[in-house]
């Protein structure tokens, strides 16, 4: 059974469990600031994915959700083999090229917060890296999983 840790900024996330391995480590025993942004952008890519808007998706349709903006704020230090729970909200869109996602990533064992970060994404073609309006499958995969 799979029971989310209470102290979640807003409802409902989309959220993706995993354990401080060894190799996220750095020389100051801690989990080094990169592995957060990596945390954070694979919660994001697994959230697309779950939505129906996957690598392949994205490839066929010549469209993609581009980061062109990113905030963290790191809160607390996670150390090796603690468990953590990252979890992501898209917290506004235009509906036409731009999308942002907020990031909050918890230790269950204590509750406390360890980073709060967002994203910012523009829609882009693909061929071309240029700003594009998003398709209409952009519009049904992601429309309904904004939070308002």
């Amino acid at each position: 059974m799979n029971i989310e840790p209470a102290g979640w900024d807003r409802p409902q996330p989309f959220t993706l469990h995993t354990r401080v391995g060894a190799d996220a480590i750095d020389g100051l025993e801690h989990t080094n600031n990169t592995v957060y942004v990596k945390w954070c952008e694979q919660v994001a890519w697994a959230h697309s994915v779950a939505l129906g808007l996957d690598l392949e998706a994205y490839r066929r349709l010549d469209r993609a959700m581009a980061i062109t903006h990113s905030e963290y704020d790191y809160l607390q230090a996670s150390r090796e083999g603690d468990e953590l729970v990252a979890g992501t909200w898209i917290t506004r869109w235009d509906r036409k090229l731009t999308m942002e996602r907020q990031f909050q990533i918890l230790r269950p064992a204590d509750g406390v917060t360890l980073l709060r970060g967002m994203m910012r994404f523009v829609c882009i073609e693909i061929s071309s890296g240029r700003p594009r309006r998003m398709p209409p499958e952009f519009i049904a995969g992601y429309g309904p999983a904004v939070f308002d």
